[in-house]
């Protein structure tokens, strides 16, 4: 490791929110080195979806951090952890997810996590929690229980909160802060990362850490990602997400709708760009906002699909936009010449995700039919060859009518 502590320091503090402890991380360092023995630094992720988006990214972001700097990342797939499920931020118990959606799951998240991670087997471990927490026996667990009082766990604000408005808290989730910190203790990791959320349960791994006489690792807290929609945490569920499976097209479009106010926080904690530049590309004196953000995007599309996409995604959303012409990937939909709602329309041709989206487009005005906007959910359209849709800013289909 060629690189000194005060510059791995540096790196790493990068976009942080806490280092539990940064005086803890520097020995840790520095005791690495001396032995010559890269960190353990683990990312615990539960597969309770089957896709990740760039909020998930952020911290593997930092995981791959370590990596360069020769660190072993140690990734768990939470696949027993995710049969409670976490209960941050949640003030209903959360149902339990069945083994078969947990697995389908599961192999998605290192196909995805390997897009910004090094897979390569010296620098990544993957571990899946059933390993040791399916064969654990019952004095066990309750061995492990005894380790923690109630009265730590109700420092949660999620239990605390549900304890005092009377709301049911369920005794399997007491387990879930136990057995995430246990991953840490059968992993022996020095270091563990997660979102502030997650703060409580990568401190209680410290705990336990310290009962079986290991060094407790040091816990490096991330800031949530706040979505498109700049007030909500980005979550598929909100609809506020760009998914690192998106399109080249739709990535880059996606990135083009959030705020200036939110662009330092998608270059710092999304981007290698140097602070001192990215203080430079947010000074509207030096360059202008819309100049800032097609970068941006240029950037994290380049991350998940390289330099020629990320630049022919740029072009494509200047040529439609900014010029208003038509994409030309445009979908070609083959429909009959029949008369159809215009909320079933949309949604026959794949430009919303149910009825519902697309009474909530249209009542938003956010649908077109040959340049005109829709404003009847139930309006009768009858399609002709070579009709166009346009659904948002950024979905388009052309109709093709069958004889």
């Amino acid at each position: 490791m060629a690189v000194s502590i005060s510059e791995q320091l540096q790196l790493l503090k990068r976009g942080t929110v806490e280092v539990y402890k940064e005086e803890d991380l520097a020995e840790r360092l520095e005791l690495a080195k001396k032995l010559g023995r890269p960190l353990r630094v683990k990312l615990g992720m539960d597969p309770t979806a089957p896709d990740i988006h760039l909020g998930h990214t952020v911290v593997l972001r930092k995981l791959r951090q370590f990596q360069d700097l020769g660190h072993t990342a140690v990734l768990i797939i939470g696949d027993y952890t995710a049969r409670i499920g976490d209960p941050t931020g949640q003030n209903t118990t959360r149902p339990i997810l069945d083994p078969e959606k947990i697995e389908a799951n599961a192999k998605t998240y290192f196909q995805q996590a390997g897009k910004i991670l090094d897979t390569s087997p010296d620098k990544l471990e993957i571990r899946y929690n059933s390993e040791w927490l399916a064969g654990l026996k019952l004095a066990e667990i309750i061995r492990l229980m005894a380790s923690i009082t109630v009265a730590r766990m109700l420092e949660r604000d999620t239990f605390e909160i549900r304890y005092k408005n009377g709301d049911a808290i369920g005794l399997h989730e007491f387990l879930y802060p136990l057995m995430q910190g246990y991953d840490s203790v059968m992993i022996q990791s020095d270091v563990e990362l997660g979102g502030t959320d997650q703060t409580f349960n990568n401190l209680i791994g410290r705990d336990l850490q310290r009962i079986v006489n290991q060094l407790p690792q040091i816990v490096i807290t991330m800031p949530i990602l706040v979505g498109l929609d700049g007030k909500d945490k980005m979550s598929k569920s909100k609809g506020n997400y760009i998914g690192v499976t998106d399109s080249p097209k739709e990535m880059f479009g996606k990135c083009m709708s959030i705020s200036d106010t939110m662009m330092e926080n998608y270059y710092t904690l999304l981007t290698d760009i140097p602070q001192e530049k990215i203080r430079e590309l947010l000074d509207p004196s030096k360059t202008h906002p819309k100049e800032a953000k097609v970068l941006l995007g240029k950037v994290i599309v380049e991350q998940f699909h390289g330099e020629e996409p990320a630049q022919a995604a740029a072009e494509e959303f200047e040529r439609v936009f900014a010029h208003k012409q038509l994409p030309e990937d445009m979908p070609q939909v083959p429909i009959a010449p029949d008369p159809i709602p215009a909320g079933k329309l949309i949604f026959q041709c794949g430009l919303v995700e149910s009825g519902g989206q697309a009474k909530r487009m249209i009542q938003q005005g956010g649908v077109e039919i040959n340049d005109r906007r829709v404003a009847d959910a139930n309006e009768m359209i009858t399609p002709t060859d070579g009709m166009i849709l346009r659904v948002g800013k950024r979905k388009f289909a052309k109709l093709i009518v069958r004889g």
